[in-house]
């Protein structure tokens, strides 16, 4: 059975990426296939598409990608489960990364990136948080060495607007 999706053989600009039929993906025994609903685009698919900064290329291929899919936020359903897989069963809607997420279906470890999606959000919605949530928790807790308790204020972010996070 085969799927779409996008595919890219050499780095370069958006041009070098292709929508191609591949291989659907199977669920094995500790794995969730995910059908995906909605998949957002970050820096690091520029990178990885463009191969720059060359640092990339260490993980990704010196000449070209080693991995030809791209995306990794993604949300969706899952469509089936492997035989070891007690945390989701199909039907669920889920949210989170999986290499290759540009495609209408990609697994991911049962202990994977992947968490079921809040019922407030759409699945548009869903798909544009991990990459973004990671990256603020990281900055507010990791650099940011916030506490329980402390306040901080976010003066622009995005939309222009003042919001005040409570950790």
């Amino acid at each position: 059975m085969t799927m779409k999706a996008i595919r890219y053989h050499a780095y370069g600009p958006p041009e070098v990426i292709e929508l191609q039929d591949v291989g659907k993906p199977t669920a094995g025994a500790g794995d969730v296939l995910i059908r995906v609903r909605a998949a957002s685009v970050n820096p690091g698919d520029w990178h990885l598409l463009s191969g720059s900064p060359y640092i990339f290329r260490a993980m990704a291929g010196l000449t070209r990608p080693k991995s030809h899919g791209l995306g990794a936020d993604l949300a969706g359903e899952v469509e089936a489960v492997g035989k070891d897989v007690t945390a989701f069963q199909p039907g669920d809607e889920v949210y989170g990364c999986a290499p290759g997420a540009f495609a209408e279906y990609v697994t991911v470890p049962e202990g994977g990136p992947v968490a079921r999606k809040p019922a407030g959000l759409t699945f548009e919605q869903a798909a544009a948080v991990p990459t973004s949530a990671l990256t603020a928790l990281q900055a507010l807790r990791d650099k940011g060495r916030l506490k329980a308790g402390q306040k901080v204020l976010v003066n622009g972010a995005s939309g222009g607007r003042k919001v005040v996070i409570t950790v």
